[in-house]
């Protein structure tokens, strides 16, 4: 196995027997890393259009769960281009573009469709800027020289459980008269919970930088 990168997100099921085999599997096939990332964008693609297509025809239900999946399948995406890019040593030159970039296409995408299908644009705008804002932060504190800090409590992983989480439960929402409230209150969240980690993140790389050279302390 390649040595960890310093600055990869932490991701247990990349230990998982299942990811490995399929990791191995992919790395045995002519299909390259970056052809994964794009992959993704393609199924964020999916999810959002799900969304919409689920508050403008009929069988609401189907779209809702076929956005859910198509969501999972975007995560799946970006386990897999960084498992066969590094344990399998086949990281390209521009990998670190097709690294980032889709994933904030797919978090357009994603988040948009959810707004969409609330016909709440201006939640979804705010959900999706405040999600680039962690990225932004993620990425200034490397530019400035420390560790990529992940942390939460609406990192990526968190964003798309809740985009699930609400899709599935959206699915069946109906049984009980409701009306689009469940994926609304997800786009709350997420805005809400996205704006809190920049904000954390902001901080705690503040502390980090003035604290450069000087005895580590705990950061919150």
């Amino acid at each position: 196995m390649a040595e960890e990168p310093e600055n990869r997100r932490p991701l247990s099921s990349r230990n998982t027997g299942w990811a490995r085999k399929v990791a191995r599997w992919l790395a045995a096939t002519s299909v390259t890393p970056n052809q994964i990332s794009m992959a993704g964008m393609v199924a964020a693609f999916a999810s959002g259009l799900s969304f919409w297509c689920s508050s403008l025809l009929p069988g609401q239900w189907a779209f809702l769960l076929m956005a859910a999946l198509f969501c999972q399948l975007r995560l799946l995406c970006n386990l897999f281009d960084g498992m066969v890019a590094i344990e399998a040593g086949r990281a390209a030159p521009d990998g670190g573009f097709w690294n980032e970039f889709p994933d904030r296409v797919s978090d357009l995408l994603i988040i948009g469709g959810m707004a969409l299908a609330t016909g709440s644009p201006d939640l979804g705008w705010a959900a999706v800027s405040f999600a680039f804002l962690t990225a932004y932060v993620r990425e200034l504190g490397v530019n400035c020289g420390t560790p990529a800090d992940f942390a939460g409590p609406m990192a990526k992983q968190h964003r798309m459980a809740v985009v699930t989480a609400a899709a599935v439960i959206s699915a069946f929402e109906r049984l009980w008269g409701g009306r689009g409230e469940i994926l609304e209150a997800a786009l709350w969240i997420i805005a809400i919970g996205a704006a809190l980690t920049a904000l954390r993140r902001s901080w705690r790389l503040v502390l980090r930088l003035r604290n450069r050279g000087t005895r580590p302390e705990r950061y919150l």
